[in-house]
């Protein structure tokens, strides 16, 4: 069986590092559009302005919130217009998958600079689309990765702690996916088994991520560049890209797609819902008790998610709950990758019996700390 891998051209992180943002950009093409969400233009101009210096002309264009075919569309008309060879991407996961929806329609090179560790998007061949209200639409499987992702740590550490923490939910679901891609002998993103290579990158991610969360959380809550801080950044970004899209999805992303159908989630983030997913996988896949005790705690330590109610479900009831479980087993979706039997009625009882132990957990970390 031929087994496949895929990676970004070229990766650059560390602080300040949108400094060479113009040097990087000069590379790839002689215009650029460089697509922004609201943060970033009010906020990084002057930044990414220096960065890019005299190297090449650049056109501004505003993010309009949502990964949609309609922005993916309005956005391709302005560099159509402009006449750009080259898009360059600043901001969060929907910005960056729009900015790489768009180079693969108008067929030009792209740069991607996440402004947040909070998805695995920078570096994937790959942009999730939405429907307009936020609900999930589907994938875009790209013919390449990013030419260049460049990483400010400066810029992220900045960020709200909790968008550093969603990532690590989001990065938490590599090795657990991978592995059961792997079990299963079930197809990564590029539609053929992975090589051992991305099982072992999947594997350091979740090392890392066990060694160095908590350490990188008190560092982004002390808003200081640490060791720590990068190997996580690193990790959310870099290792989770390359595990996830070299070594398969599951369950867990599957599970947050369901949970996209229900409105009250759309407030959490796309890591707080993973991490959800994760747990309904422990119970969906049968793992060992030793396993389950390191995703609790693992998502306790770092304030991630642990019950339905901490993504807004607090009032679900078992017929809506469905509604999510259907969607997680959809045709196509990367549920089946599991090496057990996968069905809504199934996905519905994993998803009850992982909020009740998380609920459970919390109430004896409550007691613990009176």
């Amino acid at each position: 069986m031929l087994t496949t891998a895929i990676f970004p051209g070229r990766y650059v992180q560390g602080e300040n590092a949108l400094g060479v943002l113009g040097e990087e950009a000069k590379r790839l093409g002689n215009k650029a559009l460089l697509i922004g969400d609201g943060f970033v233009l009010d906020h990084l101009h002057d930044t990414l302005r220096a960065g890019i210096g005299d190297t090449l002309p650049v056109v501004e264009a505003r993010f309009g919130g949502e990964c949609s075919d309609e922005e993916i569309e309005r956005l391709c008309v302005i560099a159509r217009h402009e006449r750009t060879d080259v898009i360059v991407g600043v901001g969060g996961g929907k910005t960056l998958d729009t900015a790489k929806a768009v180079a693969y329609t108008l067929g030009v090179r792209m740069l991607i600079a996440p402004t947040l560790a909070s998805t695995d998007a920078p570096c994937s061949a790959l942009s999730v689309i939405y429907q307009p209200d936020g609900s999930f639409k589907r994938y875009l499987v790209l013919p390449h990765n990013p030419d260049t992702v460049l990483v400010d740590t400066a810029v992220i550490v900045r960020a709200p702690v909790r968008l550093l923490v969603s990532g690590m939910g989001d990065a938490f679901s590599t090795w657990f996916e991978a592995e059961d891609c792997h079990a299963k002998r079930g197809f990564n993103m590029t539609g053929r088994m992975g090589p051992m290579t991305a099982y072992a990158l999947a594997r350091l991610c979740h090392e890392t991520l066990l060694e160095y969360g908590t350490l990188a959380k008190l560092s982004a809550e002390q808003g200081v560049v640490t060791p720590a801080l990068d190997h996580i950044v690193e990790a959310n970004t870099l290792l989770s890209g390359l595990g996830f899209e070299s070594g398969g999805l599951a369950a867990a992303h599957a599970i947050h797609n369901g949970l996209t159908a229900l409105a009250e989630t759309h407030h959490a983030w796309h890591g707080e819902k993973v991490a959800i997913g994760v747990q309904g996988l422990m119970f969906l896949a049968d793992k060992k008790p030793a396993m389950i005790d390191t995703v609790y705690d693992f998502c306790l330590a770092v304030g991630l998610p642990v019950t339905l109610a901490d993504i807004g479900l607090s009032e679900v009831d078992d017929a809506k709950l469905l509604i999510a479980a259907n969607a997680a087993c959809a045709p196509g979706e990367t549920i089946h990758n599991e090496p057990a039997e996968v069905s809504p009625a199934r996905v519905l009882a994993a998803l009850k019996i992982a909020d009740a132990e998380g609920r459970r957990r919390k109430a004896l970390l409550a007691g613990n700390t009176r």
